[in-house]
């Protein structure tokens, strides 16, 4: 599992930037996510792209392009700016897109209708990822996550899927066996959200909980059983062929450590 991992970036700036990919390469990290939100956004989103593509070939990048945070002017140019970026990147092999609308969707300007739009272009040939959030019915009363699967995955533009986080293993499981279901013999990449507990993590959690990101009172409560937790989900995705995606920091030589024991130690 150590070599298939896959590590979220956080930075402010090309410099911070710059400092953790120097570190991934040091550390023979080669699968990497550059997140579209916080300051990570418009210009800089923009910037880290021409600044990776140029001087760190050797990554394999996968780029959350939000439709939220790149939004610009009205729903026409920002997906001309859309259309423009897939094009100008299709044909990297070291370059893929999760599309993502954003934690507050732009009326018929979001993944859904993207999509279906992309499927009209002439003569693009390319292969997104979308997010998908198993909680949602459950824990947040929004029924629409599998309809609106279904509508993506229709347009015949979809490769992998990337779980939202979340601390309950058997809503997890029906929603795999469901998307596995209406996928049948597609090959659809798995993926799937992983934080390593913490007080710091638990403290930032409980002071500003994420939008419909469901955590446990057991979990943020217990840090014992919030390890727990995380081992039987690392099981999990391991046995379901679903490749963590390393949410927290791991830029310091004893937090990467921390990452690779806790991998390692899984049940």
């Amino acid at each position: 599992m150590k070599n298939n991992i896959r590590f979220e970036l956080s930075f402010k700036n090309i410099s911070q930037l710059d400092d953790k990919l120097n570190f991934c390469k040091l550390n023979n990290i080669k699968n990497i996510n550059i997140p579209c939100k916080g300051l990570i956004k418009k210009d800089l989103f923009n910037s880290t792209i021409k600044y990776i593509s140029k001087n760190y070939d050797e990554f394999n990048v996968t780029y959350h392009y939000s439709l939220y945070h790149q939004y610009s002017k009205n729903k026409e140019n920002s997906y001309r700016e859309f259309l423009d970026f897939v094009k100008s990147y299709q044909s990297n092999k070291n370059f893929e897109i999760l599309l993502v609308s954003g934690s507050n969707k732009k009326k018929n300007f979001d993944s859904v209708h993207v999509l279906a739009d992309l499927k009209k272009e002439k003569n693009l040939k390319v292969k997104l990822g979308i997010a998908y959030n198993p909680y949602l019915k459950k824990y947040y009363n929004i029924s629409s996550e599998r309809e609106r699967f279904e509508k993506k995955f229709s347009t015949g533009l979809i490769n992998s899927i990337w779980f939202q986080y979340g601390t309950d293993i058997k809503v997890l499981q029906n929603e795999v066996t469901y998307l596995k279901n209406v996928a049948k013999e597609k090959k659809l990449n798995l993926f799937g959200s992983l934080f390593i507990p913490s007080k710091q993590f638990v403290a930032r959690f409980k002071f500003r909980p994420w939008k419909e990101v469901y955590i446990s009172e057991k979990c943020l409560y217990a840090l014992e059983n919030f390890f727990d937790f995380t081992n039987d989900l690392v099981s999990f995705y391991k046995k379901n062929n679903i490749t963590p995606v390393i949410e927290s920091d791991f830029s310091s030589s004893e937090k990467l450590y921390s990452v690779y024991s806790f991998l390692e130690n899984e049940r």
